[in-house]
């Protein structure tokens, strides 16, 4: 896991914490996928050649739908409500360590259900699949568009646009 507070969005925040999540994996990565919205720091030339240097495919939100980012959403959502609405942070150095303590808290600690109440950290070392607690918000109802091809309904409004109707 890798973390870097800062008080500005700069690029090289973000890469710094990737760099550190990657070298503490003890594992060797593959088929790592890095989903994240379309800011600048995730976008620059830099966190992207980062990604591309370690085999890590890109997934970014093709439209700002807070959906397509549930999971990184969520965990910011804890971490603003659980954690940081509670204090009067007074510097940089305090936000440090309340958000060091959070996230250690969030992957060492605190079981999720969404993990088969494991914590991420226990989950991360198991090997198989881990039972899927997690709500699905997009339907899985199929149909079939003009063309005769399959589709979801939720990919329906995308695949209209894509085709020109």
């Amino acid at each position: 896991m890798g973390l870097f507070i800062s008080n500005t969005m700069h690029a090289d925040y973000t890469a710094n914490a990737l760099k550190m999540a990657l070298q503490s994996m003890p594992y060797k990565i593959s088929g790592l996928i890095h989903h994240s919205d379309r800011g600048c720091q995730y976008c620059s030339d830099r966190y992207v050649k980062l990604l591309q240097d370690y085999g890590i495919m890109i997934s970014m939100t093709e439209n700002g739908d807070p959906l397509e980012n549930a999971i990184a959403e969520r965990v910011n959502g804890i971490l603003k409500m659980e954690w940081i609405r509670e204090y009067k942070i007074a510097d940089l150095c305090e936000a440090k360590a309340i958000v060091s303590n959070a996230i250690n808290v969030y992957n060492n600690v605190r079981p999720h259900l969404s993990l088969d109440y494991h914590t991420p950290n226990e989950a991360y070392e198991m090997t198989g699949e881990i039972k899927r607690c997690w709500k699905n918000y997009y339907s899985s109802k199929k149909v079939v568009d003009d063309n005769g091809l399959n589709i979801s309904v939720s990919d329906k409004k995308n695949h209209q646009q894509l085709m020109g109707s």
